[in-house]
């Protein structure tokens, strides 16, 4: 997490440069009055305190965690205001945008005596923040998400801890709420991880089906599954949950366009009931890291892009019989198959190759 630290007076600024030291990855910001306090390192700053704001938080985009320094200038994913909890809270809210990707706000008083999460304490790790600004400072945490504040998880920082994607983060809020107020919650969890991350805290029970967990009249319904749920079932009550566990083999003619690529993925996802949400990552061959079409794939599809040596590939065991195509283009029994094979570190194959125009496809599950 890229941070900031705010400080406006002597004392906060004194704080400011006890915090920058202990959190390493923070810039202390403070204004130029006071500046020799803040030691060596310290931006100072003249003018409008709104005017600096403006300037580090991070610029609006449509992805649902943006990232740290995107869109120009500095742009940070994390701050700590030295000074009153009304004035941050005037600052910061014309760029309010949502939980999903509003930065983390910690707010310190100026004596340094408490540690505020008052932003995006879970998924944006305020409370985090805040807690580790205490523990550096001598303050005292103050964490008002319920579920913290009751010493229960949440689906949200669930999902957060795994890597997973949340699929509609409107049904979180009343998921929390049933946990909070102790209401069945029906489990499925192809994971096997939300029983230990819960640790029999909250009346989740867990059921071997979607439709048993359905069939139960639980009030809250939670699947961590990288199956798609069919649209006649969905309700508010149900909380998806999106393991990344899905790595595409993809091998490919040169010069294959992105469009043919994903076409293809996405055609043989549907044909699965398989989510884009858990792809993974895809895998291909060492020979075809100037593809270009693979690349844009991989960046509109979110996901990094891995490449193996053709001795690694060909020393797979696959179901499908060696490819005398890549044998000769490139060296390997074949790509799309042991690629998936290998970045899944030996998971399951899903989807045997398939070959559709320049494109071959397989998808294995992680395990």
């Amino acid at each position: 997490m890229k941070i900031a630290i705010i400080a406006i007076t002597r004392n906060g600024a004194r704080l400011g440069a006890q915090l920058r030291k202990g959190l390493g990855t923070a810039e202390l910001y403070v204004s130029r009055k006071y500046g020799g306090q803040a030691g060596k390192g310290a931006v100072q700053f003249d003018g409008e305190l709104r005017e600096l704001v403006a300037k580090l938080w991070p610029p609006s985009q449509p992805s649902p965690r943006r990232g740290e320094g995107e869109g120009g200038g500095e742009a940070y994913s994390g701050f700590v205001f030295i000074m009153a909890a009304g004035i941050v809270v005037r600052m910061i809210a014309p760029h309010l945008e949502g939980k999903e990707i509003d930065p983390a706000v910690v707010v310190m008083d100026d004596a340094g005596k408490f540690a505020i999460s008052l932003l995006s304490g879970h998924l944006g790790g305020g409370n985090e923040l805040a807690s580790r600004s205490a523990f550096l400072t001598g303050a005292r945490a103050v964490i008002t998400t319920a579920t913290d504040a009751n010493e229960l998880p949440s689906f949200d920082m669930l999902a957060k801890d795994h890597g997973w994607v949340i699929e509609d983060l409107s049904r979180v809020k009343l998921l929390n709420s049933l946990l909070l107020d102790n209401e069945e919650i029906a489990v499925t969890d192809s994971t096997g991880h939300v029983r230990p991350y819960f640790h029999g805290r909250g009346r989740l029970v867990f059921h071997d089906t979607f439709v048993a967990a359905l069939r139960s009249g639980a009030r809250g319904l939670l699947v961590v599954s990288n199956s798609v749920i069919p649209p006649q079932i969905q309700s508010e009550r149900l909380l998806v949950l999106r393991p990344k566990n899905l790595v595409l083999g993809i091998g490919c003619n040169s010069g294959t366009e992105s469009d043919e690529i994903e076409a293809v993925v996405k055609s043989q996802l549907k044909r699965l009931f398989l989510s884009p949400s858990s792809i993974r990552c895809i895998a291909t061959a060492e020979a075809k890291r100037q593809e270009t079409g693979l690349t844009a794939c991989a960046e509109r599809l979110g996901v990094p892009l891995l490449f193996f040596a053709s001795d690694q590939l060909s020393a797979v065991p696959t179901p499908s019989p060696p490819s005398e195509h890549a044998l000769a283009a490139i060296g390997a029994t074949g790509v799309a198959e042991p690629a998936a094979l290998l970045a899944s570190a030996g998971g399951t194959l899903l989807l045997k190759k398939v070959k559709s125009g320049n494109v071959t496809l397989a998808i294995a599950e992680v395990v």
